[in-house]
């Protein structure tokens, strides 16, 4: 059999990182060493805290709200 058509494309392959997914299972998880394979990528990611959603940053008029209620104190001169 002859496949014609053009390569795939050569994309990088990094390493998985063995060694942070068993020191999260099973040092800090303290997972058995049978449910740690059992998991999956998905619930590995649940447990590591990777799943939860990322707050949006304060906007420049949250910010200026923000500073406008809660002006710093006036700044002491006690070299007098």
């Amino acid at each position: 059999m002859i496949l014609t058509g053009s390569p795939a494309p050569e994309t990088p392959v990094s390493a998985f990182p063995w060694d942070a997914v068993l020191g999260l299972g099973l040092a800090t998880l303290r997972w058995r060493p049978r449910d740690l394979w059992a998991a999956t990528p998905r619930e590995l990611a649940a447990a590591a805290g990777l799943t939860r959603p990322v707050p949006d940053a304060p906007s420049r008029a949250d910010l200026d709200r923000l500073l406008a209620a809660h002006p710093d104190p006036e700044a002491r001169d006690d070299r007098e």
